[in-house]
């Protein structure tokens, strides 16, 4: 069972399992000799022609096999142990080279979790495979022949018949490859679906607690559980019965090989050292083979995992890129795009925006109309549409991907804030940004007096911005961005669930870089783009109305209508909070 494409990927790992299956076959030749050296002994006590010198040359023989054995043992250990990390470090590098090669669009083909799961418990797995029973399975195929060669000057038919014997193992392990494969292959998919809602209900575990449906998702996740208990002891059942089948012929072989060394020696065939010799190492014929049949289904696991890593890494990726963007020239335009999810339901229909250079532009209109999308697009999250989007002239498929990230930043009403200081969240956007500039950017999202009343830039952040409010964690992303300074920003629900003393400090940045950048802002909040030089109005995915602010609101359309509308609740809300 040897994996042609694992082999080529990983062929560094050759000269650690060559050194390992010789290591281990020194170490049986020193077996060996100790076996030969206690016959000599047995049979010249036999014949009564032991000497002193005999004893004391037998000990010198003993004690260096046994040492020569010890430093081999300790040897094939760090060979596996370098196999081992080599795998790892291979493996995982490759996953994730593919990852940045798929881009931002990578959870389109392959959900997180499978990646997680197979970068981990997939790569571990296969770490055995390298480690442990490759370099057993060529030493498997080097004992018995060596044994045969050895002791066939003692007892052909003996040895012939251990060897014969031997192929039995690899037989019964080929008979249960074929059971074990299917088998392997559905726990794996079992496995990858308890993973996806194990870490979707994790993740949105509060929001469970807040509706009171932790329970039910308890429940569902139990029946997963249970079906993956159920797999996983077919597997061990499986696992259970092969060894048992593999230590019936382990032992019955070694079994016969010494009823037949008995038999030989009762019949004067072989002398007394010939059968203790051929009795001693009857079972080395199998041991190998049978440590062989314990790795083998942590390698069927590891195989299993395999299929899951190339299909990975053989998602076909996007083709490459050479397009750059023009900090100078960063229009934005969109012409009959169009865009569905999941090819049924179509989320942008026939769409056409302008967005230029160093205007203010916003997106509003109900949710689920598009807006969000739109910007993903523009982002490159999404790729299949139809219709053009360019970028200062240049069509966006065309765009090297970190081109787009180093001319374009997007801020969401969920940005990530990640465990570490807030000197590292910063040096995020600019990794070459000393401590004035990250002060300076600070200062001007208002958080640097609450920061330094604490430890400065080397205040602890847990992760998700845990110990900040929401709101504090939004002008954090923003001094990010503002540190990341590209031509091109996107607020999308910046200001979303936060505080109305952050939206406000948030809406003062906006405006401030409106004089110098292109802005594209998506706020529910009305209020917010009134000073937008273009508002694009989205129904169902689709551009209703756009304009200015007071060309939009003299046409009384849906924009004054939604404007309006909000403007009363608002007013309604402040007389409410009056009395």
């Amino acid at each position: 069972m040897i994996d042609k494409r694992l082999s080529k990927m990983l062929s560094g790992n050759n000269k650690y399992i060559a050194l390992n299956v010789l290591c281990n076959w020194v170490g049986l030749l020193c077996n060996i000799a100790v076996i030969f050296t206690l016959a000599s002994l047995l049979q010249k006590l036999l014949d009564d022609v032991l000497a002193a010198g005999d004893i004391q040359s037998a000990l010198i023989v003993i004690v260096s096999a046994l040492a020569i054995r010890f430093v081999m043992t300790c040897l094939a250990s760090k060979m596996s142990y370098r196999a081992s990390t080599d795998v790892k470090r291979v493996l995982r590098e490759k996953i994730y080279q593919k990852l940045l090669k798929l881009g931002m669009s990578y959870n389109t083909k392959i959900s997180t979790a499978e990646v997680v799961q197979i970068s981990v418990e997939g790569v571990e797995q296969l770490d055995i495979y390298f480690s442990k029973y490759l370099p057993q399975l060529f030493y498997s195929l080097a004992a018995p022949l060596t044994l045969f060669a050895l002791l066939s000057s003692v007892s052909l038919k003996t040895s012939l018949v251990l060897l014969i014997c031997v192929p039995l193992i690899p037989v019964s392990i080929v008979l249960v490859q074929k059971f074990a494969k299917k088998l392997l292959s559905k726990y794996w998919g079992v496995y990858t679906e308890l993973g996806d809602s194990f870490l979707e209900n994790l993740q949105g575990l509060t929001t469970l607690k807040i509706y009171e449906a932790d329970a039910s998702k308890n429940d569902e996740m139990n029946v997963q559980a249970e079906r993956f208990r159920k797999i996983t002891m077919k597997v061990l059942t499986m696992q259970l019965n092969s060894v048992t089948v593999m230590d019936i012929i382990a032992f019955g072989g070694a079994a016969i090989g010494i009823v037949l060394a008995v038999t030989e020696l009762a019949a004067g065939r072989i002398n007394a050292a010939g059968a203790f010799a051929l009795i001693m190492l009857s079972a080395e014929f199998f041991i190998p083979l049978r440590l062989l049949g314990s790795f083998f289904h942590i390698a069927m696991n590891g195989m299993a995992a395999s299929d899951k890593i190339f299909n990975l890494l053989n998602l076909e990726e996007p083709a490459p890129k050479s397009g750059r963007i023009d900090p100078e020239a960063t229009e934005i335009a969109l012409e009959d795009i169009c865009f569905s999810y999941d090819g049924s339901r179509q989320i942008l229909a026939d769409v056409n925006l302008t967005i230029p250079t160093n205007s203010f532009t916003a997106f509003v209109g109900a949710s689920g109309s598009g807006k969000s999308t739109i910007t993903s697009l523009i982002m490159g999250q999404q790729t299949d549409y139809t219709g053009t989007i360019t970028v200062g002239g240049t069509d966006l498929k065309d765009i090297a991907e970190d081109s787009i990230m180093e001319n374009i930043t997007r801020i969401g009403h969920n940005s990530m804030i990640f465990k570490g200081t807030v000197r590292d969240n910063l040096k995020i956007g600019d990794p070459t940004a000393d401590d004035a500039t990250m002060e300076d950017a600070l200062k001007r999202v208002n958080l640097y007096d609450f920061l330094m009343a604490q430890q400065g830039l080397d205040t602890e952040v847990l992760a998700q911005g845990a110990n900040f409010s929401g709101g504090q964690c939004q002008r954090l992303a923003l001094a990010r961005a503002l540190l990341h300074d590209s031509p091109v920003y996107i607020f999308d629900e910046a200001t979303s669930n936060i505080d109305a003393e952050s939206e406000n400090h948030i809406m003062a940045v906006i405006k401030e870089l409106t004089q110098t950048k292109t802005v594209v802002l998506i706020s529910h909040r009305l209020a917010n783009v009134v000073d937008a030089d273009n508002i694009y109005v989205l129904d169902q995915g689709g551009i209703v109305e756009a304009g200015s602010h007071t060309a939009l609101m003299d046409r009384q359309g849906v924009y004054a209508n939604l404007y309006t509308t909000q403007k009363d609740l608002e007013n309604y809300g402040r007389k409410e909070n009056l009395q």
